[in-house]
């Protein structure tokens, strides 16, 4: 009779358990370095892959030799901007609090939080791709594709970008709910599956079938949705600790409201992204324009700043990723009131990722016009691109600061305070710089705001990391007074 109990197979419910006091010890008890490194080399490089989606498709477009075709896709990274802005409002929020719940053992609350945010991402996707499609001319025009030309290539993009938007929403969900629970390798895998169609189907469709821009799209629109049934299949295929499930789907406003707040950060950075592509590429047209003489100086320009910008987001990417990476060790330890290893994790991560981002700026720096050129642009285009480029290199060492303060108020529940340092780089910084410096300077102007707005944007933040720091120290404080308490109660009794 015993020996039956003993071999008896453990039910779902006690593997899920065991699997998740596994996590559970893993994350508050695995040396700080070794933990971030190892979540975070994985994140940061799905975010670059992520990133490389649209510089695959600029990179192949360009090759056409066009100006006005690659000027097009890169005016629609603001449409992209508005679809992630969606996403990681959803992703970023329902990942925070999954590792917060996780933290706390709360597992039915991940699962309703996962899978709420999962199903209100599908909704919005649908709407943004409905309504993109039944508005599809005055998008593309609002975007900076002002000529007949432009319109008309970025019109053959946009069309499939907002068919995949219901797909890329809801897998930035499930990415950040692998990653919330610490398994960034899985959605790591979606990713790379996903780039590695992107970039073989480009060529492809582009030249094979003599798709053209259409063709640059359509691979992109494909390897979007087979990410997204790869990252759905990590977790019907029970390899998770959080389930999606349609009964535990939450019937609260409550429940929508806390995801959006704790995602609003998110939100906030994107739509600003998205705005500021607005605002640059009408810039670059305008003052390319006047610089050079001809609407063509303005094609170039746009085309420069579009390659530059998705060269600087691959940059990004690298911050943002070892950050993502750092997202899930917070949310656990700080949970579980391990404020010493919070800011271990903190100093770690900020150090970590500054290196990086100076080995990138200075590879970015001396490489400047070698990169411009991989991209097939006009003479004229090199020329703004290159320098452009080597500004924002200046700068680029700083980006660290500003999102790891932001993103560990937004785990820690600091709703407030995250979102004013969301919006700080490029709300109270960029969008100034680009509509003053270039009435001051020029096209030199447009090619300077964004290393002008990064430089700002650093010293905003430190102030905010230097009060972080006391509340870590205040609550460390508090927890060995009640630790104290505790101990003289016991010896009492």
């Amino acid at each position: 009779m015993d020996t039956e109990e003993k071999t008896q197979p453990l039910s779902e419910e006690q593997l899920l358990e065991k699997r998740e006091k596994k996590q559970y010890d893993k994350m508050i008890k695995t040396p700080i370095p070794r933990l971030v490194v190892g979540l975070g080399i994985p994140t940061m490089l799905s975010m670059m892959i992520t990133s490389l989606y649209n510089l695959a498709d600029t990179y192949f477009v360009s090759i056409i030799g066009d100006d006005a075709i690659t000027a097009a896709v890169g005016n629609l990274l603001a449409l992209m901007s508005i679809i992630q802005a969606i996403g990681f409002t959803y992703g970023m929020g329902s990942g925070a609090l999954v590792s917060t719940l996780l933290g706390k053992r709360d597992r039915d609350g991940a699962d309703k939080v996962a899978s709420s945010a999962f199903f209100i991402g599908m909704f919005s996707g649908l709407l943004i791709m409905t309504f993109g499609l039944l508005f599809l001319t005055p998008l593309v025009r609002l975007f900076g594709s002002l000529d007949a030309e432009t319109i008309g290539y970025a019109r053959q993009y946009a069309i499939y970008i907002l068919i995949a938007a219901p797909f890329m929403c809801m897998s930035f969900v499930l990415n950040n709910v692998l990653r919330a629970e610490g398994k960034a390798v899985l959605s790591m895998i979606g990713l790379i599956v996903g780039a590695v169609v992107n970039v073989g189907l480009d060529p492809l469709l582009i030249f094979g079938f003599d798709l053209g821009i259409s063709g640059a799209a359509i691979a992109t629109c494909v390897s979007q949705i087979l990410s997204f049934c790869i990252l759905l299949f990590m977790f019907l295929s029970h390899k998770t600790i959080v389930r999606i499930r349609v009964n535990a789907i939450s019937r609260k406003f409550a429940v929508y409201g806390d995801i959006i707040a704790t995602g609003f950060p998110s939100f906030c950075r994107q739509i600003l992204a998205s705005l500021c592509a607005v605002f640059l590429t009408r810039a670059a047209f305008k003052y390319g324009t006047l610089a050079y003489g001809t609407e063509d100086g303005g094609k170039a320009a746009q085309a420069a700043f579009n390659v530059v910008q998705k060269v600087f987001m691959l940059a990004f990417s690298i911050s943002l990723g070892i950050g993502q990476g750092y997202q899930p060790v917070l949310g656990y330890n700080y949970s579980a009131k391990r404020f010493d290893r919070v800011k271990s994790a903190y100093l770690f991560t900020l150090g970590f990722s500054t290196l990086l981002m100076l080995g990138f700026c200075i590879v970015c720096g001396i490489f400047s016009k070698g990169l411009m050129g991989l991209f097939s642009l006009s003479g004229m285009a090199t020329e703004i691109g290159s320098f452009a480029l080597r500004l924002q290199c200046i700068t680029m060492p700083l980006l660290p600061m500003n999102f790891m303060i932001g993103l560990t108020y937004q785990v820690v529940g600091n709703k407030a305070l995250a979102a004013l340092l969301s919006i700080s780089r490029q709300g109270l910084f960029y969008i100034p710089a680009v509509l003053i410096m270039p009435a001051v300077f020029k096209l030199t102007g447009v090619q300077a705001c964004q290393a002008v707005s990064d430089f700002f944007a650093f010293f905003f933040a430190i102030p905010f990391t230097l009060h972080f720091f006391k509340v870590l120290r205040d609550n460390e404080k508090k927890c060995q007074k009640e630790t104290l308490s505790e101990g003289q109660v016991s010896v009492e009794s």
